[in-house]
């Protein structure tokens, strides 16, 4: 079933998308940080320019001024223009899509290359956000959800549950976890989101909507039964970052069930990097954090929490409501 274009205009470097101001602060920083340090292009990144013909086009035409911008002096932002298209994953993002999950497991070193081969390989299920007409063609975010049995005997996956683990602490979690990644691995989708801090938020609706109809999709399209076997995901595993706050009490630490303090405190217990987290966290099955050892961004603002690891399950009869939730919190803010 192709994809109907579509073109919207909005801001390119919007504020960051959290739920109180002291949230939206933090991000803020954490997003000039990140986007900093992490989204460089690569000299020998080159690859074939973009074109309409690896999967329908959804166009987002952004214009606004560059507020990111390295330079302080006024007026340097001026007015940045951009389309971002989503593609089907190819070969040729390698590079890009293994920069953007450089730090997805921590500092682990495992076998991330496989991984993102993994990925590229898997065709009718993942988007690559680039934008259009840019001549790196690099890869500004990648989506998708691979089967835990399908690639079970491939050295990243084995490498990548075995670190999830090792870094769960929580006897009431360790055993759920434990089924998700052997027993029941065939009905478990890894789901893999990364992306630059500051792509569009007006773009996550769209960019998981087509997740989850390729995946729909994939259970009837696929050219064998086993291969449509899986796609019909039961739940969904994501292993993503937050920051949350310091306690002095050694025993609030790696709480099963994270809550939020509300806005009216003096700060927020979990700042989440990514806005979608903070729905899918809400409706996770379980869930779990670990100290990540990956360099913090020193401010003020910060100093009073550390960032994490979040791994979530989340059942797949959720996702509708995770999708209508999501659409209208961008509509929202």
């Amino acid at each position: 079933m192709p994809r109907r274009p579509t073109r919207r205009r909005r801001m390119l470097n919007p504020q960051p998308l959290t739920f109180s101001p002291f949230a939206r602060s933090v991000a803020q920083i954490a997003s000039i940080h990140v986007d900093r340090c992490q989204t460089h292009k690569s000299k020998d990144q080159k690859g074939s320019p973009l074109n309409s013909k690896d999967k329908g086009i959804w166009k987002h035409t952004l214009e606004g001024k560059n507020d990111l911008s390295e330079s302080s002096e006024e007026g340097s932002g001026g007015v940045v223009q951009a389309d971002f298209v989503f593609f089907d994953p190819k070969p040729d993002d390698f590079h890009g899509v293994k920069i953007l999950l450089q730090t997805y497991l921590d500092d682990t070193q495992w076998d991330l290359s496989g991984f993102v081969d993994l990925i590229l390989a898997q065709t009718t299920v993942g988007t690559v956000v680039k934008i259009e007409g840019d001549d790196d063609n690099t890869p500004f975010s990648i989506v998708t959800a691979l089967n835990l049995r399908r690639y079970k005997d491939h050295k990243c996956i084995k490498e990548l549950k075995e670190f999830l683990l090792k870094v769960c602490l929580e006897k009431d979690v360790i055993k759920d976890l434990r089924l998700f990644v052997g027993e029941q691995a065939n009905d478990v989708g890894l789901l893999v989101s990364q992306r630059v801090v500051n792509l569009p938020p007006q773009l996550l609706p769209p960019l998981y909507d087509a997740l989850f109809d390729e995946v729909s999709w994939a259970t009837e399209d696929e050219p064998t039964e086993e291969l449509r076997n899986f796609f019909r995901f039961k739940c969904y595993l994501l292993v993503s970052k937050i920051y949350k706050i310091k306690h002095k009490n050694a025993n609030q630490k790696n709480n099963r069930n994270l809550k939020r303090r509300s806005a009216s405190d003096s700060g927020d217990e979990i700042v989440y990097i990514k806005p979608e987290d903070e729905i899918f966290h809400k409706l996770s099955l379980w869930s779990f954090s670990f100290p990540m050892q990956t360099q913090q961004v020193e401010t003020q603002e910060l100093k009073n929490y550390r960032l994490m690891g979040l791994v979530m399950a989340v059942e797949a009869a959720k996702i509708p409501t995770f999708r209508q939730e999501l659409q209208s919190l961008i509509v929202e803010t």
